[in-house]
């Protein structure tokens, strides 16, 4: 089978859940490592250097949520997808997930074709040409020139329309939670409220005449194509 372009680091301190994982994830192709606590993980991705996480939260001697904090206050790791793997499904744990730097959320038990669909999905999100050009079917999104291609035809979006449409197409399928959007696209020495963003989004639905931005009733937004 032809490789993907991926190295996965699975962490989970259930042996079972871990061999299941990895049988069906290297079945489609991708490199993967192991480990079984959130110590082990922090070894492991220094010298593995994944592209994706696969992280549980209730693990000994050093839990996902550690874990994922120590690997987001290291800029090695700022392009490493991380994802939770956690029998809680409530949507305050999904909310703190997201905020502690998380990219996706994935609730026990694991069904494996859902798994390694959301993997696919998650690898998809990377952006082409180094970050400067995000492309989807009939959408191009240039960093470089500020300019958004929908069907063929540019679209020119002021520079914090651009900036919010562009981050949240970054990472498509990913809840961005409210106060992550003003921290990254209006910065924290800016005061700006709720609606700011709302307004942003309409104005941006309303020139590229497409919803591609849905709204998370009551959390953030998210991008899906």
């Amino acid at each position: 089978m032809e490789k993907k372009i991926g190295k996965i680091l699975v962490v989970d301190d259930e042996k079972d859940i871990i061999q299941i994982v990895k049988y069906n994830l290297e079945l489609n192709g991708y490199e993967v490592e192991i480990a079984e606590n959130g110590v082990d993980a922090i070894i492991k991705a220094k010298s593995f250097k994944p592209d994706l996480i696969l992280l549980d939260i209730m693990m000994p001697h050093k839990d996902g949520i550690q874990t994922c904090i120590e690997l987001r206050a290291n800029s090695e790791y700022d392009d490493t997808l991380i994802i939770f793997l956690t029998a809680k499904s409530d949507e305050q744990s999904e909310i703190k997930g997201l905020e502690l730097g998380a990219d996706d959320y994935i609730s026990k038990p694991i069904k494996p074709k859902l798994l390694v669909s959301r993997i696919h999905s998650a690898f998809r999100r990377i952006s082409k040409d180094d970050g400067k050009i995000i492309s989807f079917p009939n959408l191009e999104i240039n960093r470089e020139r500020f300019l958004v291609k929908h069907n063929g035809v540019e679209v020119v979006l002021p520079r914090k329309e651009f900036e919010l449409f562009s981050l949240l197409a970054s990472k498509p399928g990913r809840v961005f939670l409210r106060n992550e959007i003003l921290e990254k696209v209006w910065g924290s020495e800016v005061i700006v409220g709720d609606r700011t963003i709302d307004v942003h989004v309409r104005k941006i639905r309303q020139k590229l005449n497409a919803d591609f931005i849905h709204t998370v009733k009551g959390v953030g937004y998210k991008f899906e194509i």
